[in-house]
């Protein structure tokens, strides 16, 4: 199962959270695993840090912060093997609501990180025909307006605890999508800020004079309710993206497929499929 997984970008307990995120950035990735002697002790993510740091009523700079303060421990491994062990990982991301498994070897050694992104790969090649979008959508749309501050949007997130807003026009109608991770992304902080400064996600320059639609992509990407949940997974996977809006045959916003979502359907669609089976030989 290791050629399917991704390379483990770790650091070590002392580490600050500040190397953390520079990790994220550089990286484009949305956690780091904490190590020592190359075995995993915690996993950090983008919202764990930021989390605390609303939290965190001390003075320290994010560089004096070391992320063993942060990270959670309840790390979830599976023991490299077959690639039927990919149900394993997606039943443990859901059981345990996380975004990944870390591959270990016999001896307890990283050897790669199974994500969510690794799993809707998966999903898109081998489960054409399980599912539809309408399936597993969720219904719970948080949006703003393309002409809403960067830092209201962020928020919002924050406030709903999503990672996520879908970008609409005054009639409701979708635009785009903006998430943490572009606010991490198009962060200048680590090149222009100051460590003592929590603000990492609002860029320095003209940051308060920046809006939503200031960091759209041109293309937006949209699904409906009734495309097959593999071609929603092959999207994400093509264009980059962890969330797709979801439209009816009106364009109307009615909801919302995530990688969140596919893993779900990934982790039920072999239980299905015996069930089925069970089914038919009693009837």
């Amino acid at each position: 199962m290791a050629k399917y997984s991704s390379p483990v970008i770790s650091i070590k307990p002392e580490s600050s959270i500040f190397e953390a995120l520079s990790l994220m950035q550089k990286n484009f990735i949305k956690r780091i695993v904490i190590a020592v002697k190359n075995k995993p002790v915690g996993i950090v993510t983008e919202r764990d840090i930021n989390r605390f740091l609303g939290e965190d009523k001390t003075a320290r700079a994010i560089d004096e912060i070391p992320v063993k303060h942060v990270m959670q421990k309840n790390v979830i491994t599976i023991t490299d093997g077959f690639e039927d062990h990919f149900d394993q990982c997606s039943a443990r991301m859901e059981t345990f609501k996380i975004g990944s498994v870390i591959l270990v070897d016999d001896n307890g050694d990283m050897i790669g990180i199974v994500s969510r992104t690794d799993l809707v790969k998966v999903y898109a090649s081998v489960f054409g025909g399980k599912y539809l979008v309408s399936d597993f959508m969720s219904k719970k749309i948080v949006t703003c307006r393309g002409a809403d501050s960067l830092r209201f949007a962020l928020n919002l997130m924050n406030k709903n605890e999503v990672s996520r807003l879908v970008v609409t026009d005054q009639n409701g109608a979708p635009l785009g999508m903006i998430t943490t991770n572009t606010l991490l992304v198009h962060s200048d902080y680590f090149t222009k800020g100051s460590t003592r400064s929590r603000d990492y996600l609002i860029p320095i320059e003209k940051g308060e004079a920046l809006v939503v639609s200031d960091l759209l992509d041109e293309k937006l990407v949209t699904i409906n309710k009734d495309d097959d949940l593999a071609t929603a997974a092959s999207m994400m996977i093509k264009e980059k993206i962890s969330g797709i809006p979801v439209t009816d045959s009106k364009n109307n916003l009615i909801g919302i497929v995530s990688k969140t979502d596919i893993v779900k359907a990934f982790s039920i669609v072999d239980p299905h499929k015996k069930l089925k089976a069970d089914y038919a030989e009693l009837y």
